[in-house]
């Protein structure tokens, strides 16, 4: 039984009897999540031939997990831009600069959902507002459940992965240039990706 719940194999299934899921009412309550095995990443095409990827190290994350109305389950996150790691330490002073995070003028980018929903399965998607340089959007993520464990030190924890793309122009990320042979230096769409693990709140 995944985290948002998962929607109706039959007419006959009601939320009352998901609810009383022994495994599903176990994960509810409210989970920190764990940056230590957490990874934020991102990729972007560059120069039209190959992909760079890249991350942020300092962030902040909180879940609520609600086992009888898994729609009522809401995240949280805080990223702090300084932090982005691209394995350059050129390009990423350029990605802080004013051409692009404006790191000085807006230090952190948030997330927080606004809804829920099963796609069957492991499946599920997550959307909530994505705010970057002052600007909020929508953003939808798919996510796949990874399930849940007690860790050695009695931690219970929740895992899953997810993937979302971006236009970097919806959040005023526009900073380019162009190719002599055509094209840009880097591409408006980015793919997100994200690997979670939360560990339950005492």
């Amino acid at each position: 039984m995944g985290i948002f719940g998962r929607k109706s194999e039959t007419a006959t299934t009601t939320p009352a009897a998901v609810a009383v899921d022994p495994g599903l009412a176990a994960l509810t309550g409210d989970y920190t999540v764990d940056a230590a095995h957490t990874t934020l990443g991102f990729v972007a095409r560059h120069a039209m031939v190959t992909n760079v990827k890249g991350g942020f190290t300092d962030f902040t994350g909180e879940l609520h997990l609600d086992g009888e109305d898994p729609s009522r389950s809401t995240a949280t996150f805080d990223v702090q831009m300084a932090s982005i790691d691209t394995g350059n330490a050129d390009r990423d002073a350029h990605l802080k600069s004013a051409d692009f995070f404006k790191i000085d003028e807006f230090p952190a980018m948030t997330f927080r959902t606004t809804s829920a929903e099963a796609l069957g399965g492991s499946d599920y998607r997550v959307t909530g507002d994505l705010s970057i340089l002052g600007t909020t959007r929508p953003l939808t993520i798919d996510l796949e459940y990874n399930g849940s464990a007690k860790d050695p030190f009695g931690n219970v924890r929740v895992g899953f992965e997810g993937k979302a793309e971006i236009l970097r122009s919806d959040w005023g990320l526009t900073w380019n240039a162009a190719l002599e042979t055509g094209g840009v230096l880097i591409s408006d769409k980015i793919k997100l990706s994200f690997d979670i693990s939360a560990i339950k709140n005492a």
